[in-house]
């Protein structure tokens, strides 16, 4: 049940009950009872509001998605990426000599890499820019 339903649910309790309208307590359960039926509808009322904004964000996002691909393109993306296997300190490069994904950390010394598969080294600059991506 909806917190709207579970109000209802209580209203018709206590009309069932038979109550005294005019009795002073009686007064004060229906008071709380349409303070809860109030609060119901407010949280109902929100609950769609925030699902409606949680598919405009994802609307949003996807559109500033495509936005950043047009504009910044997706040049970096072929030779620098987080590595998805490891720990979000490495990053893995691919090997000029043989297409082999490298993964380094910042120990490494990127002016002379080894290559684990074909054991040439190379260099890999990192500039302030990506260092900070």
């Amino acid at each position: 049940m909806t917190i709207t339903e579970k109000v209802a649910y209580i209203k018709g309790l206590i009309e069932g009950l038979g109550l005294d309208g005019d009795k002073p307590e009686t007064k004060v359960i229906n008071a709380i009872v349409d303070v809860l039926d109030e609060i119901a509808l407010t949280v109902s009322d929100n609950e769609e509001r925030i699902e409606y904004l949680e598919g405009y964000t994802d609307e949003l996002d996807d559109d500033l998605a495509l936005l950043e691909d047009e504009v910044y393109g997706d040049d970096d993306d072929d030779y620098y990426d987080p590595c998805e296997d490891c720990p979000d300190e490495v990053v893995c490069v691919e090997c000029p000599n043989c297409g082999e994904e490298v993964c380094l950390d910042e120990t490494m010394d990127f002016d002379k890499i080894k290559c684990p598969s074909c054991g040439e080294e190379f260099s890999c600059e990192i500039s302030d820019e990506d260092a900070d991506d």
